[in-house]
Order: structure tokens, then sequence, then C-alpha cells
């Protein structure tokens, strides 16, 4: 109903607006810049011009004669800033805690990770420990048990909550549940 009503006021008089918008002026064109090939033909025609582009200057050449550029890489130091290229032999690694039982995805068993790092296995071990027992599994105990840096601990503690399932109760009694059908 309302399509209809809407048509219409928008089909009304629709002739003679047509008519009225084509013959109202049009707007003048704004006026085009000079192309290249005239400003060519312009620079071409200037004799001094031509003969300025083409002319050697001395003194210009002399200076670039006289540059001379000598270049040499510094020798390679080995500050304290830059460590040495470690190689996989060189790091230090720990044998891993906990693994996965078994080989379910065909991936190569892990007996080892270097220190600093976790295996995944290892790090929701330790997450679910501490959310069991806060007071026993401390950071610092996580961090000396699998040779972790301790503010890297805490912050995993911090950010990386494991598993926590939070159930909101309805607002009324008598909305079902999943337990109750």
């Amino acid at each position: 109903m309302g399509a209809r009503v809407t048509r219409v006021f928008r089909n009304f008089n629709l002739e003679n607006r047509a008519h009225r918008e084509i013959g109202k002026a049009k707007p003048r064109a704004a006026p085009r810049h000079p192309m290249h090939k005239d400003i060519v033909k312009e620079i071409g025609e200037s004799r001094e011009i031509t003969e300025a582009i083409h002319q050697k200057n001395d003194p210009l050449l002399s200076l670039l004669k006289s540059v001379y550029v000598e270049s040499k890489d510094p020798p390679a130091q080995q500050s304290a800033k830059q460590p040495e290229a470690l190689t996989v032999k060189d790091i230090e690694r720990r044998p891993l805690k906990f693994s996965h039982p078994g080989d379910p995805y065909g991936i190569l068993e892990i007996t080892d990770v270097p220190k600093g790092k976790l295996s995944i296995v290892e790090a929701l071990t330790a997450l679910s420990n501490h959310k069991r027992s806060p007071k026993t599994w401390t950071a610092e105990k996580i961090a000396e048990e699998y040779s972790l840096d301790l503010k890297d601990t805490k912050a995993l503690l911090e950010f990386f909550i494991p598993f926590e399932v939070k159930i909101i109760p309805p607002k009324t009694v008598d909305t079902k549940r999943i337990k109750d059908t």
C-alpha cells in the first residue's frame, strides 16, 4: 500500500519536470590546459633554450671530474650487542616433562625443547596446575620447573586462561535448561 502512494507522488508531473530540467542552460566547460605538444613546439622554436641545454659547462664539468668516491665495507666485528650465530647444536635444551601418549597425528615424538620454551602439552599442564592450586604452583615455581623467564611466566598465567567455562544462569526460573529437558 505504501509503495502505491510513493509511486503516485514520484510520477506526478514527471513529464513537465523532465522538460524543465532539459531546458536549463548547461554550465560552460572549463578551458583546457595547453597540451604538451604545444609546449614542446614553443621550446623548440626558442634557440636560446636549445643552445643552453646542449652547451658544456666547463666549471661544473671540472668539479664533477674532481669527485672521487672510494667505498669499502667495514671489517666484521663481534660487538657485545650482536651475539654469535647459534647453531641447533649450541642451544641449551631440556627434556620434556609431559608429552602426548602415542603418536596420534603422525608427528615425530619430541623428546626435548629449548630452554625458555614450552611444548603445548607442557603449557596446558602448567596452566591447569596453576588453576587447580595457585598457592603451590606459583609463577616462580613454574618458571623454575620449566626453565622459563619469570616475566614470560607471569604474562602466560595472566593472559592465557585455558578451559574456563562460564554458565550464565537464566533470568527467570521458568526458563528451560538443557539438563531440565
